[in-house]
């Protein structure tokens, strides 16, 4: 229960800012070109807070439903409009304004994922050197020839300092449906070019790996069963053990390493283990009760114990990725543009069937992402408002009646014909775009609650 309020939370904050941002963008655009703002609401249906501005007597709105919002404008379409105030109608507006306006709210997106690159590049994001584990026998990277131990140092030309960056490019690749050209460093110091065949990734189905579906896992360090923080009051420290402990045995079965230990634990919530462990050389044994905690729907064990790291170990692993604060502009910038590329031609394949609607995420995935990156840290939330801002800019720009799009799309209609679309026409077409949007949001959630089931 503590797992799923935290990741409702962190959604709920995520999708508030990125609303925000989107509407404050129409407002914004509206307050500075003379259209009178009515109301600015975060969110749908019922206030749970109002409050009435002194400029132009604007209401301001959070309401009970999170999951949009909207700028009201004074509209002769909308309502009576005093003559005394009809210039300020968002009606009366030249085309280049009303197209300002609308198109001021995915371009707000754009910029705050610049902000939010920007803060993590000038902080320092870190992330996993990219260095190859095991390779799935018969898989594309089998067959491009990567061996276990390679570190990969660029994709097709582009720098690749953590595992990240490897599936960002190689997912730019696969919407090309190219092979990638990766430059490795092998195990004795040389450097090759492997030639992989990406054209899978835009159909991970319900895997959504991108690495597992090309035969490639990253090298993890091998974490020795050795205790290095107890957590005062939980189980661990019933049971009397202390930092440096090396784990030898549960319930007769030899502990390999942390992570067999760790999923040991997790199977068995409330179970009394019994554990046989070395302390300075000396066996000892004792008992130890795992608690109960709920994790994503799913009751684990926990006993309140950290593994010891060798920082040694741990820095061949370790790579960070940081620059100043004028490069730290360019790159984020750069880094915004070719995410809305990759984004924008994602949607295109996954339109003409070209890649899987399983690429799309609904609320639910949205929101187990949010309590995953927010858990992480701030650099890790920071990375996923950027993604997700970027989406919203993106969607909102396709030309699909009701949203931003659809009305710059009518906008251009008029600008050809020298007129505005017939109100009939308008209305046709916002009934089909909203059709279009109840079908895309079922199509999401029923997504969304298959990987919950499965």
């Amino acid at each position: 229960m503590d797992s799923f309020l935290f990741s409702a939370a962190a959604f709920v904050l995520a999708l508030g800012v990125l609303i925000t941002v989107h509407e404050f963008g129409h407002f914004w655009v509206a307050r500075r070109l003379g259209v009178k703002v009515l109301r600015f609401s975060v969110g749908f249906g019922r206030p749970l807070w109002r409050r009435i501005g002194r400029v132009d007597a604007t209401e301001y709105v959070v309401a009970a439903v999170p999951l949009g919002g909207y700028v009201r404008m004074l509209d002769e379409r909308e309502g009576d409009v005093p003559p005394a105030e009809a210039h300020r109608a968002f009606n009366r507006q030249s085309l280049r304004v009303r197209s300002a306006i609308v198109a001021a709210g995915p371009l707000f997106n754009f910029a705050f994922a610049i902000l939010a690159y920007w803060l993590v590049f000038v902080s320092g994001d870190v992330g996993t050197r990219p260095i190859v584990g095991t390779v799935t026998a018969g898989s594309p990277a089998a067959a491009a020839g990567f061996r276990p131990g390679e570190l990969v140092q660029r994709v097709n030309g582009e720098d690749t300092p953590t595992w990240e960056t490897v599936v960002y490019e190689l997912l730019a690749a696969g919407v090309s449906r190219v092979p990638a050209r990766i430059e490795v460093q092998t195990t004795d110091g040389g450097a090759e070019l492997r030639l992989l065949a990406v054209d899978t990734l835009l159909d991970l189905g319900e895997q959504r790996d991108a690495l597992g579906t090309l035969g490639l896992t990253p090298e993890r360090p091998v974490l020795a069963p050795v205790i290095g923080e107890v957590i005062a009051g939980e189980a661990a420290e019933r049971a009397g053990l202390r930092p440096g402990d090396r784990l030898v045995a549960v319930d007769g079965e030899p502990i390999a390493d942390w992570p067999a230990w760790v999923e040991y634990v997790q199977g068995r919530p409330g179970r009394t283990l019994r554990l046989d462990f070395q302390r300075d050389g000396l066996a000892m044994a004792t008992e130890i009760v795992p608690a109960g905690v709920d994790r994503n729907g799913t009751l684990v064990g926990r006993i309140g114990a950290a593994v010891s790291l060798d920082s040694d170990l741990m820095e061949r692993y370790r790579a960070e990725v940081r620059y100043g604060p004028v490069e730290a502009l360019g790159v984020a910038v750069r880094k915004t543009w070719d995410l809305s590329v990759l984004t924008l031609r994602v949607v295109w394949k996954m339109v003409i069937g070209e890649a899987s609607v399983n690429n799309l995420s609904g609320p639910i995935s949205i929101a187990q992402s949010a309590g995953q990156s927010a858990s992480v840290g701030l650099v890790q939330f920071l990375k996923f408002l950027a993604l997700v801002s970027v989406s919203l800019g993106v969607l909102n720009l396709l030309p699909v009646p009701v949203l931003d799009g659809g009305h710059l799309a009518f906008f251009a209609v008029e600008a050809i014909k020298g007129g505005p679309m017939s109100e009939a026409a308008q209305a046709l077409g916002q009934r089909i775009g909203l059709a279009l949007l109840i079908g895309l949001m079922a199509l999401v959630l029923y997504l969304d609650l298959v990987r919950l089931l499965a």
